[in-house]
């Protein structure tokens, strides 16, 4: 009795079969396509402005000439940065730590003020996305026509289409390549070697790897490059406060949300002045949802605000239900201030006096830098000789750099010791914007001094201009 009782008490464990292959279920969702809505308005057109204005400089910039070059080139075989009137050697390298820290304190200022200000209107992913989504439009319609064509299956009518946009896609793209070229070799010598067919391996390269890069990255990844490949998305909240200026929804005004009717009376049936139109998400070009708060995703474009004023308008609400605000004015609106008080606030005075201060002496060393650089090199080989006469010889060479684009004389002097005199040719000529070496051999009566080294100073200035460079070196007495 008592044994039947404890089986009939036990549990039983089933087992089942494996499951089959057919029965795996993937933890992993593919990315939807983002398809955006075309839109018009205010924050559009501040989007567009800096779309002209930023592709205006790249593509026209190379073509420019200052006197018989061109005015900007990055000339990386021959070891010279041309911009406008300053030619730049490898030895200016400090120029480009300032326009590095000048850039970074920039980027930090703005993100500050006004969040991702700069990705939403001036970065270059979203600017050739922006354009890569006007062809689109123009070619296979707004949003619902691209989604009807891409559920379509493949026939003449979407294969017409599609190819016509890759087409113009690729050769925009290529276009694009071969500007950015443009900049580190001379644009209209490669414009005559595109023509004649005699472009180089490494030119050919570069324009097909850039032209490429631009294709697959405003055409395809697009909104991806924001949300999962660029750094500044990640580190962005570093640099925000509760005062930062952000794309953000007013939920108090805002919900409940529901559609309805335009002559519906929003707070005759208790709802708040959304209808949930989705608007707002279908002209984000990152495909979120601004009323679920701040995401890092957003890029502070401002078209989801203007989506939202044109249905505001014909609801006949009022504008800004999305706006640019800042988190304490959105959940504290009584202690709302003004635009002045929130951008003199501590963080952003800090980074505009670090930006004021690396700009100014940016300007400052470009003014006072001499037009040229000297180097002066002992001679390995030999440190000090006796010449035939009883003179002790100590030679030197002397690496002239001409920083400017006219041929000067230069006139070479030393002191430092009574009687050392410089044998053979003082006045050097430097060709425009070029470097190059000359052997100094500099003599002293035996037994002047005593043996060891001495310190001793080369003097070189231009003859036809003010300004000198005095070099430090030694001169070797043996014993």
């Amino acid at each position: 009795m008592l044994r039947s009782e404890l089986k009939r008490s036990k549990k039983i464990i089933p087992i089942l079969p494996q499951a089959s292959e057919e029965q795996y279920v993937s933890l992993y969702a593919s990315q939807s396509k983002v398809y955006p809505r075309a839109i018009a308005g205010y924050f559009k057109n501040w989007r567009w402005a800096m779309i002209w204005l930023t592709q205006c400089i790249f593509y026209l910039v190379p073509w420019l000439s200052w006197g018989n070059r061109q005015a900007v080139l990055f000339d990386i075989t021959a070891h010279k940065f041309y911009l406008f009137g300053l030619v730049l050697f490898p030895q200016d390298l400090i120029y480009l730590a300032f326009i590095l820290i000048i850039s970074a304190m920039a980027l930090f200022l703005f993100t500050a003020v006004a969040g991702r200000l700069w990705c939403g209107f001036s970065c270059p992913q979203s600017v050739y996305t922006e354009i890569f989504l006007w062809i689109e439009r123009k070619v296979e319609g707004d949003r619902l026509a691209r989604m009807r064509l891409d559920s379509q299956p493949i026939g003449v009518h979407k294969l017409s289409k599609k190819l016509s946009k890759h087409a113009i896609w690729i050769s925009f793209s290529m276009w694009t390549g071969f500007t950015f070229l443009g900049y580190f070799s001379p644009i209209r010598d490669l414009m005559q070697h595109i023509v004649v067919f005699n472009l180089s391996g490494w030119e050919t390269f570069w324009i097909c790897f850039y032209g490429f890069a631009t294709y697959g990255n405003a055409g395809f990844l697009r909104e991806q490059v924001c949300k999962y490949m660029c750094p500044y998305a990640r580190f962005q909240s570093a640099m925000f406060d509760d005062n930062t200026l952000i794309v953000a929804y007013d939920e108090q005004r805002g919900e409940p949300r529901s559609g309805r009717s335009r002559h519906v009376k929003a707070e005759a049936v208790g709802l708040g002045d959304c209808i949930d139109c989705k608007m707002c998400v279908q002209v984000c070009p990152v495909g979120i949802d601004i009323r679920d708060g701040l995401q890092y995703e957003c890029i502070s474009c401002g078209l989801c605000i203007d989506a939202c004023n044109d249905i505001m308008d014909k609801m006949e609400y009022p504008r800004n239900l999305i706006r640019f605000s800042t988190k304490t004015d959105m959940e504290q609106p009584q202690l709302s201030t003004s635009i002045l008080r929130k951008v003199l606030r501590p963080r952003v005075l800090i980074y505009s006096a670090i930006l004021l201060v690396v700009s100014i002496g940016l300007v400052v060393s470009l003014a006072v830098r001499t037009p040229f650089k000297v180097d002066v090199v002992r001679d390995r080989g030999v440190m000090a000789r006796f010449t035939s006469d009883g003179h002790i010889e100590n030679v030197y060479r002397l690496q002239i750099t001409n920083t400017t684009e006219s041929a000067h004389d230069y006139k070479i002097t030393v002191d430092g010791i009574e009687q050392l005199s410089v044998i053979g040719q003082s006045t050097v000529k430097v060709n425009p914007a070029s470097e190059q070496m000359f052997p100094i051999s500099l003599q002293l009566p035996d037994g002047k001094i005593t043996s060891g080294t001495h310190p001793i100073r080369f003097t070189i200035k231009a003859t036809d201009m003010h300004a000198l460079v005095v070099e430090e070196s030694m001169f070797y007495v043996p014993r």
